[in-house]
């Protein structure tokens, strides 16, 4: 090796023309990978250092559709320093001119904000901005509600049935991060200018949070156990600043992950110009390869030589590419980082470097000994006889078992760092399956090139000859391009499909007749009224109401619920619960029998049956739902198919009405209604009823599509670093293959060829190796959307052929841009000094 080591040193002094494209390939994968990585530690360091700022406090206890009862005081004042209570939910705001806008209502109370403070604008105290200013409580609202309704400081705005006064915008809410997901701008109130609102009574809808300051030094895990063992049956949940933003996390997490297997498949395209680049480098070392094998060098030494300069090489590349990965989110951090939704600490990260650094480094190794062995193993003889090193065949077994170990450290890699086992083996079997694929499409197009220049159709046309010989040729590049374009395409054609489908569920897939508005919060003593003036609208169609509740799951059978399925949706927090005495419409009874319009036994419940399922629940179990800090007990009487789909009033659990019947509780109606009356009806069911709520399923579809599009942006720039590397590995091969197009247009000049007619043959050359690779993504990308969409989403997969043509298109034109950049010399090139040259 210290032979090697000294060849191979001297050697590199003498230049490495040709690796550039080796290492912008390798650079450009690490560094999408570690700038993922580094933006992911800063959201986490960020989190965590204001974590008790975003909570609101050192710890929370949240209850839904009541308040703390004395022993839940006594707990918290005995353990706290400082407890703030706060009130969380849905209402309608009306401004001075009748305009009406849905806000999410945070009433507060003195000691909020425990730590952090509210942005307002004009500056003032909260407190201030709450007071009683001839006899009416102030308002702080969100800038957003401002704007769209119109509103100026000092109008008076109508919430529920008590007017307020608008004294500020709030321009900063320290724990916005910790609320929940909001349909409308936020608005803070005092807990006491709610008194005669309305809003707050048994039955309504709403949230309490119990923010608490604890002295130094407390134990939070000590902390929840007590407090979940002192209310586990109380419908009590509780989180801490160990995971003040769960659901942030959560996000930041899977976008990470998936944007990290992303960069894995740029690095994988990347590794395609790795190889190209490594089999162009030692086809120009052909020479220096033959007289080391005649002079007696063995196949250890020659293969220890170029291993030693590959190696060094990557190196440099992956240095570049953690350089570049580590400075991006700084430089991103300095320009923006102060308008990102999410405290954010930007700074140098090791985890994410190295984690970087060991997949480039994985992917050199892995895409390294195919064109290595291949040269290494080629006799001297054949290498002064000029033959093309590196192409055709397989190198012998010892290569593709390192190739083969390789890749399964790579893959086991990514499953030990991103977690994810599912979606890593997916990934990795989709690239995989691609690069295959696109070997045999490589296969293919140069056979039937080849084959297509000699049929007789084409005499003639002596482009598309040519075009077609070049492409079949021994020498042609139709394998690089086509596995560097398709496997960067795929990507973004994956993409692509699952954006469009996801787009179509939201603003196309819904049902024939969709209601207008969901109505919540309708007291007993107004839904018929409420349902009289909706159906005296002659642009109502139809209206359906139903009783509801809030209910948490706290145990199945006997066994708490999270231990007895684990995460699962329908036990991870609170659920819609009503009653009824017949079968609700858009159900289908699948399993059991409903009980009879005058059952007044112990408690029954029809459950669904998809959510069913998934957690084992069969007819004849019980499970415990806390309601309003009640545990009951209820034996599942029945499964039932639920059309979600409609957009109507659908229950995961329907009870028998002597069951709950007797708790307080509101009703909720959809009401169904032509567009050009919606407008109307707003007014005439709020007016009467200002503690009414309404949603405007058209409104909050649209918010969804545009969060939906943001993220499909996010995704979508991931994907065009693996395009961009592709693009660079088809420089690299159209830059291999310059000397051969040099010498191609000079035998062609001679033979009389125009420029003109070598310019196009060249395009027609690169269009068609485009248009391949955009076949095979298109398989791809139909594929992977199919399955993301019908396995990951259980949603249906239409194949978009907007999406399809785009990427087609897209793989002709960027190859053809890559081609004709490297026409240009081949072209301007005298063919007398070429053939005097080659001679």
């Amino acid at each position: 090796m210290s032979l090697a080591f000294r060849l191979a040193w001297r050697e590199m002094r003498g230049g490495l023309a040709g690796f550039r494209i080796f290492l912008v390939c390798l650079a450009l994968g690490v560094a999408a990978i570690a700038a993922i990585g580094s933006v992911r530690m800063a959201v986490e360091a960020g989190l965590s250092a204001e974590s008790t700022t975003l909570l609101g406090g050192d710890a929370e206890m949240r209850f839904t559709y009541r308040r703390a009862n004395e022993a839940e005081w006594a707990f918290m004042r005995d353990r706290a320093t400082a407890v703030s209570e706060i009130f969380d939910f849905r209402s309608m705001v009306i401004s001075p001119d009748e305009e009406r806008g849905l806000v999410q209502v945070k009433a507060v109370d003195s000691m909020y904000p425990l730590y952090g403070a509210v942005g307002l604008s004009p500056d003032m105290p909260l407190a201030d901005a709450f007071a009683l200013q001839n006899g009416l409580p102030g308002m702080v609202v969100d800038q957003a509600l401002i704007d769209r309704l119109g509103l100026r400081i000092g109008d008076l705005v109508q919430l529920g049935a008590q007017s307020f006064e608008l004294r500020a915008a709030l321009t900063f809410e320290p724990d916005g991060g910790a609320s929940a997901f909001s349909l409308g701008p936020r608005v803070l109130v005092h807990i006491d200018g709610l008194q005669n609102s309305g809003l707050i009574s048994e039955g309504t809808l709403f949230e309490t949070s119990y923010r608490l300051a604890l002295p130094p030094g407390t134990g939070l895990a000590r902390l929840e156990r007590d407090a979940k063992d002192a209310f586990r049956d109380s419908g009590m949940r509780w989180r801490d600043s160990r995971n003040a933003t769960p659901s942030i996390a959560r996000f930041v997490d899977r976008m990470s992950d998936f944007l990290i297997l992303v960069g894995l498949a740029g690095l994988a395209v990347g590794g395609v110009g790795i190889a190209a680049a490594v089999r162009a480098y030692l086809e120009r070392k052909r020479e220096v390869i033959a007289t080391l094998k005649t002079l007696g060098a063995g196949r250890r030494l020659v293969l220890g030589i170029y291993l030693v300069q590959i190696g060094a090489l990557a190196l440099v590349g992956i240095a570049l590419g953690l350089v570049l990965g580590a400075v991006l989110p700084l430089v991103i951090g300095a320009f923006v980082g102060n308008d990102l939704p999410v405290p954010v600490v930007f700074a140098i990260y090791a985890k994410p470097l190295a984690e970087a650094a060991l997949y480039g480094a994985l992917t050199a190794l892995i895409f390294t000994p195919l064109p290595l062995g291949r040269a290494v193993d080629i006799r001297a003889a054949t290498l002064f006889r000029d033959a093309a090193l590196g192409r055709g065949g397989w190198p012998r077994w010892p290569y593709l078992l390192v190739i083969g170990l390789l890749t399964a450290t790579l893959v086991g890699a990514a499953v030990l760092l991103s977690g994810s086992l599912r979606l890593t083996l997916a990934t990795a079997g989709g690239v995989l399956a691609a690069l295959v694929v696109l070997s045999l499409m490589a296969w293919l197009t140069m056979r039937l090139a080849a084959w297509g220049a000699r049929r007789r159709i084409l005499r003639g046309r002596p482009a598309f000859r040519l075009a077609l010989g070049a492409i079949g040729g021994p020498r042609g590049d139709a394998s690089s391009v086509i596995l560097s374009l398709g496997l960067g395409l795929s990507v973004l054609a994956a993409i692509g499909q699952i954006n469009a489908n996801m787009q179509a569920t939201i603003r196309n897939d819904l049902p024939a007749e969709a209601p207008a508005f969901f109505f919540l919060d309708i007291q007993k003593d107004q839904i018929d009224a409420f349902g009289e003036i909706a159906e005296s609208d002659p642009g109502v169609s139809r209206i359906s109401s139903a009783p509801m509740l809030r209910g948490i799951i706290t145990a199945i059978n006997g066994v708490p619920a999270r231990e007895a399925v684990g995460n699962h949706w329908v036990v991870s927090g609170d659920r819609g619960v009503t009653y009824a005495d017949t079968l609700p419409e858009n159900s289908t009874l699948t399993a059991g029998e409903w009980w009879d319009a005058d059952y007044t036994g112990p408690p029954l419940v029809s459950f669904s049956a998809e959510e069913a399922g998934e957690i084992g629940l069969v007819v004849g179990d019980q499970i415990t739902v806390n309601i309003l800090g009640r545990d009951m007990v209820a034996t599942v009487a029945s499964l039932r198919e639920i059309d979600f789909a409609s957009l109507g009033i659908n229950f995961v659990m329907v009870f028998n009405p002597s069951a709950v019947s007797g708790a307080p509780h509101a009703f909720i109606s959809t009401v169904y209604a032509e567009p050009e009356a919606e407008s109307r009806l707003l007014r005439n069911l709020t007016a009467p009823f200002p503690n009414v709520t309404a949603i405007s399923i058209r409104e909050a579809i649209e918010r969804g599509a545009r969060a939906l599009e943001g993220i499909a942006l996010g995704i979508a720039g991931g994907a065009g670093i693996t395009l961009l590397t592709g693009f660079f590995v088809l420089i690299g091969a159209a830059a291999g293959g310059e000397r051969a197009r040099v010498f191609e247009a000079a035998i062609l000049k001679t033979l009389g060829a125009t420029r003109g007619r070598i310019l196009f043959s060249f395009a027609l050359r690169a269009a068609l190796l485009g248009a391949a690779a955009g076949l095979v993504a298109l398989l791809f990308g139909g594929l992977a959307g199919w399955g993301v969409m019908s396995l990951v989403m259980h949603s249906d997969f239409t194949f978009n052929l907007q999406v399809s043509v785009f990427i087609i298109l897209g793989g002709a034109l960027v190859n053809l841009a890559a081609g004709l950049l490297f026409a240009i010399r081949p072209l301007a090139v005298r063919p007398a000094q070429v053939l005097r040259a080659r001679d």
